[in-house]
């Protein structure tokens, strides 16, 4: 496979060209690496490769005459290459496009510098921009050598062990297991027994539910298209089964009416039902009701009797099904009280506001937080929000949902929990092992 590297730096790639497995496979003819400098296909004396914006602003850019050269005195050579701009513009290198570029028999690397190229030529003469990473590196010779390597990895030979680059972390779309040497025990630190059981089937299985817990715990988002078997999918529900401590209370006294004054807000069927088939569908532990009124509550246990021991039950099993997980409670005390006798300590309370938060998680850092193995409450309101006295017991607080026009968010506590959940949750989703395509209601 052949790489020609457009640059202004050539000498940058001298020392990397020459040592480990890349130097290897150069010198045995498997991989060939042609290194040009751009500067001589500049036309005047001065070499000049770069201009001044139009418009100005600031920096400069690789003007597109020597460009232009470069790469069709590169085109015109045989094969055809494909010309890859690296650019933080770009397509997301990745594993799987890794391999596939494996597959071309010449790829052009353009490193640019400064603020860029001229647009005319990434539009007309690139065929792919490439990125290596959401960071502002001082030029493409760095991310030349990051695709150089991933990709040469691919191309058979370069790698001895074969079996080394099918175990990688992402071969499969998950991360790699842990890995031990000599000693057994460091400092204390042992070795895994099963590693040294000499039984390879055992230690295949450790490997793989190991593999399974990295990504779970460091990547999820990787599992959404990773190959999994039956047992994995079983193995990934039990891990979430003990690492996601969720659940959810739907908060009706303290909350704010729209004068701001406290209030205890009335019950709503809709809230009962759709919440917790939301709760039961992301494996919530419990749904909460938060209500000292007791005509109110009499109202709820009528309504849950039916749907679990009476008529409904029968009528909509799937109904009864996702109502189990609703509990009554008169107070938020009671609720804390409850989760910190089921887990064993007490919860992170994660508070909803419509309202923007300066100290506000985003819900990335929220969803590490649901991974992490603590019991977590997020408290919903109802009515016009949560009493400040709700609000000041928060540890965190959600960002506020907006949708994609302007600030309007004035959303049902339905919908806000819809949302919310399938946010923190939404990498585990699908991942059971046996998913239900049921639209039942």
């Amino acid at each position: 496979m052949i790489f020609d590297i457009l640059t202004i730096f050539p000498e940058y790639f001298e020392s990397p060209l020459r040592v480990g497995l890349l130097g290897k496979a150069l010198k045995r003819g498997l991989l060939e690496v042609r290194l040009h400098n751009l500067r001589d296909f500049a036309t005047d004396k001065h070499r000049t490769i770069d201009d001044k914006p139009f418009g100005g602003g600031e920096g400069m850019l690789f003007k597109p005459e020597p460009l232009y050269r470069a790469l069709e005195s590169l085109k015109a050579e045989s094969p055809l290459p494909r010309v890859i701009y690296l650019s933080p513009q770009g397509r997301l290198l990745e594993h799987r496009l890794a391999q596939e570029l494996a597959q071309e028999q010449r790829l052009v690397l353009l490193c640019g510098r400064y603020e860029g190229i001229d647009e005319r030529i990434r539009a007309h003469f690139v065929d792919m921009e490439l990125s290596i990473g959401d960071y502002v590196l001082f030029g493409g010779e760095a991310a030349a050598l990051v695709v150089l390597e991933a990709v040469a990895r691919w191309v058979p030979g370069v790698v001895g062990c074969e079996d080394s680059v099918r175990r990688d972390s992402f071969a499969e779309g998950l991360l790699k297991y842990p890995q031990y040497t000599r000693p057994r025990d460091f400092l204390g630190y042992r070795v895994p027994e099963v590693l040294l059981s000499g039984d390879h089937a055992r230690v295949e299985r450790w490997r793989r539910e190991k593999s399974l817990e990295v990504t779970f715990d460091r990547r999820p988002d990787l599992l959404r298209t990773a190959r999994l078997s039956p047992e994995d999918r079983a193995l990934l529900q039990e891990l979430f089964r003990r690492r996601v401590r969720l659940y959810l209370a739907l908060i009706h006294y303290p909350v704010i009416n729209k004068e701001g004054r406290k209030i205890a807000s009335s019950f709503t069927n809709l809230d009962l039902h759709d919440i917790a088939r939301l709760a039961r569908t992301y494996g919530v532990r419990a749904y909460y009701l938060v209500q000292p009124l007791r005509d109110q509550r009499a109202i709820m246990e009528e309504l849950l009797r039916f749907w679990l021991s009476g008529p409904g039950a029968r009528h909509n099993p799937d109904r009864a099904e996702a109502l189990k997980v609703v509990r009554l409670a008169r107070s938020l005390e009671e609720v804390l009280a409850q989760i910190r006798s089921a887990e064993g300590e007490a919860p992170l309370l994660l508070a909803t506001d419509a309202r923007p938060r300066r100290e506000a998680l985003s819900y990335e850092e929220a969803a590490r937080l649901v991974r992490s193995g603590r019991p977590i409450l997020i408290l919903l309101g109802t009515a016009w929000g949560l009493a400040p006295e709700v609000l000041d017991r928060a540890d965190y607080f959600l960002e506020p949902l907006y949708g994609t026009l302007d600030a309007y968010n004035h959303l049902s506590v339905r919908a806000a929990a819809s949302i919310i959940l399938d946010r923190l949750l939404r990498e585990f989703s699908g991942l059971g092992p046996n998913p239900s395509n049921s639209t039942r209601n």
